[in-house]
Order: structure tokens, then sequence, then C-alpha cells
């Protein structure tokens, strides 16, 4: 068994565990589960540090679980949030379990005839056939107000000003993700859980039940939430959450935001959302710090994360997207993007909408930099910039007697103009 806790040390990925954890795991093979928000159809980037808990534990020998919180799901974690959150009906979460396992399996090994290949469950499972008097015989009265109130992301609620309080719907929460622990411990043999460090309370309530129900012992490890250097919130982008499926953040943004992370920020993340080993992080760290201005540890931080969540073709799609702001690209680079992903580069460039009678007539040079779209001021600026030769169209240099045309758009309905190497203006037809 390779030594999990060691791993978690050296890469900063370990907040809190439980005494005796670290020789617990290295006796023999065991089992630990991460649970999983199912209220969207995709995990985000906030939710890649525990999946790269159990990845890392995958790889360490032991069976890893993961958990989709389909009963938790439909009440709401206190733990951090200021209100309650919206409730879902089976079926969307049955769907959001679906994506969630599809992305889940770009970091686990589900197929695997090996003992410890990885298991999704979903609490929703054994939760919907619990009725309410047997929860509260059964468990509740295993369980004290008095240690439930002690609990942080209890008390901030209940000492917070915030009017509404807290419901005791999300006040049993803890009960409920503690029942999850001693269910697995007894169906699946899981004796680890394992979270944020907001999680602490919850999970420790779990230990607790298996202690008094299952008169066994649970254990507990948490991981840092991560924060940027800058004080912001890791995982947000302008646009908000950075989602791991592509329909929701391309993966070209996927990967310009890695690529835009500080070098003390890269150098942290570096070691918690890769596989890449200590000796190669600690050459990569010093090749940094000898030319910082080459990105190297932002450069390869953002191949190895992308091409865990988006594959290889995906990023080197992202890589020449890329070079089309800041490389010599051709009209050719520009028509290969789907549209999202053209979009997103050009994300911010002022437009202006022309007809599809405009094109399919024939769009002149001057109508398209002035009349048209007013991307110049007048029809002399137009004419002028055009005998400077300093006009593009889509990255092709043109003159006056130039016809933008049906052939030119991109994606069916953009047209990429540039004025020298930074002025860009998109056409778009309407």
């Amino acid at each position: 068994m390779k030594n999990f806790i060691e791993e978690l040390q050296w890469r900063g990925m370990l907040h809190d565990s439980m005494p005796g954890t670290e020789e617990h795991l290295l006796e023999e093979m065991r089992s630990a589960y991460v649970g999983f928000d199912p209220t969207a159809d995709s995990l985000h980037i906030g939710n890649l540090v525990p999946i790269m808990l159990l990845a890392h534990y995958q790889r360490c020998g032991h069976r890893p679980i993961a958990l989709v919180g389909g009963a938790t799901g439909m009440i709401g974690d206190p733990s951090g949030k200021s209100s309650e959150r919206n409730l879902l009906d089976e079926k969307t979460l049955r769907h959001n379990q679906e994506c969630v396992k599809k992305q889940l399996g770009h970091f686990l090994d589900f197929e695997s005839k090996a003992p410890n290949a990885a298991l999704l469950v979903n609490n929703y499972d054994w939760m919907k056939e619990f009725s309410f008097l047997e929860f509260i015989r059964d468990v509740g009265k295993h369980i004290t107000v008095n240690y439930m109130m002690a609990k942080d992301s209890v008390k901030n609620r209940i000492g917070s000003e915030s009017k509404e309080g807290m419901s005791f719907t999300e006040f049993t929460y803890q009960m409920v993700q503690g029942y999850d622990f001693l269910h697995l411990y007894r169906e699946s043999s899981a004796t680890l859980q394992m979270g944020g460090s907001d999680q602490w309370g919850n999970i420790t309530t779990g230990t607790e039940l298996i202690r008094r129900i299952g008169g066994g012992k649970g254990y507990a490890i948490t991981c840092p939430l991560i924060t940027k250097s800058d004080g912001s919130k890791f995982g947000k982008s302008e646009g908000g959450n950075v989602w791991l499926d592509a329909k929701r953040t391309s993966p070209y943004k996927f990967y310009q935001y890695w690529l835009n992370t500080s070098d003390e920020d890269a150098e942290k993340y570096i070691k918690i959302f890769t596989f890449l080993d200590k000796e190669t992080i600690d050459a990569l760290v010093e090749e940094h710090k000898e030319a910082p201005h080459v990105r190297v540890l932002q450069k390869r931080l953002g191949e190895e994360v992308t091409v865990l969540v988006h594959g290889r073709e995906e990023y080197e799609k992202a890589i020449a997207a890329s070079n089309i702001l800041f490389g010599k690209s051709t009209s050719e680079d520009l028509k290969s993007l789907d549209e999202q992903t053209f979009l997103d580069v050009f994300d911010g460039v002022p437009q202006a909408e022309v007809t599809q009678q405009d094109i399919t007539e024939g769009l002149d040079m001057i109508g398209a930099l002035a009349a048209k779209t007013n991307f110049l001021k007048s029809n002399g600026d137009a004419r002028r910039a055009l005998k400077e030769n300093s006009i593009s169209v889509n990255k092709q240099k043109v003159k006056e007697d130039y016809t933008i045309s049906q052939d030119d758009l991109i994606a069916n309905k953009y047209v990429l103009l540039q004025r020298g190497k930074k002025n860009y203006f998109l056409i778009k037809v309407a």
C-alpha cells in the first residue's frame, strides 16, 4: 500500500485527520467515500479537490466510493452557506447523477475488475424508504441536540443576524449525512469519509453513529478549502463557475482559467490538481523561477488538467484557439473553431450586425469597415486604413477591392475584421 496521508501532506491537501487514520490505511485496502452535490448536471472545478482526493486514494491501492447526495440534495447543507438551497425532484436528480458519474469516470476507474474499482452510490436509494418515525426512533435517539448544536455550521447559522434562521430540515442535515456513513460502513465496509474542512462536523457525526449504533470505528480526513492568493474565490471566473462540462465552459475557457493563474497559485495548484510526481513538480518550479515570464508552471498545469477533464484532442484545440489571439494563424485556423470557442476567444470584441442579403450580394470593404458597421469612423478612415495595408478579414490582409461573401463566414454567421495587430471587430450575420 502506498502511504495516502504522506501523499496528501506533500501536495498540501491535508487539513485534518482523526488520530489513527494513517495506521488504519496502511494495514490493508480500505474503502472511503466523498459526497457530491447533485444540484447541477455538471461538476465544477470547485469539486476537483474532493475528486482528486478519491483519485489519489485509488492510486494508493484503496477503494473510492463517490456518493451522489440525492437525498441530502433534497435538504440542503448548511455548511458555509447563509441560506437554504432549492430542492430538486427525483427525475432531475437521476439525470444529474448520470452526468456526474460520466465526469468522475475521467478520474476514477469504475470499470475494472480490481478489488479497488470505484463505486458510485446515491443516498436517495436507501433514504427514500425510511419513514420519519423510523429515522427518529432508530437513528435520532443516538445523537443529542446538545451535540448537534455544538457544530460550527449550526452555531454560525443560528447565531447569525439572518431573520430566516435555520429550518429543522437543515438542522437535521448532519444526521442524514451521518447515517450515510453508517450505512456505507455496514453495506460497503467504508471506514473513512473525506471532504472539505467545512465538512468536519458532518463527518464526525457519522463516526459517532458508527460508534454508537454500529459498534465500530470510523475515520475522517479533511482537505483545506482552496483559495486564490488575491483573496478571491477559487473556481470562479467573471462568468461564474468554471464547469467540467464543455457545454457550460468550453475547453478553451477552461484552459485559459488555469493559464491565467498567478505564479503563487500555479505552484500550489499543480500539486493539488495533477498526478505529476514530486520530482517532476520540483523541477518545473525551479524552471519557472528561472524564467517566470515563460509561464512554464501555468502551461503545464493547464495541459494536465485540461487533458484530464476534456482529453488530449480538446486540449490541442484550446492551444490552437489561444494561438489565434497570440500567435500567427490563418483563416483556416479560424474556421476550424466551433461557434462557442470562437465566441470565447473573441469575448468582449465589439460587433455589428449585417443582413444575409448583404453577404449574398457581396459586402464591399468600405461598407464592412464603416458604412454598415461603424468599426471605423468614416468611409475616409476606411480607405486610408486599406491603403496602409492594415486591414485583415479573418486574419488575411485585404485591399479596397475585396468583397466579403458567404465563403468568409465562420460558423456560418461571423466575419472577423482586424486593424493592425490588436484592434478586432466582429460582423455578425443576423
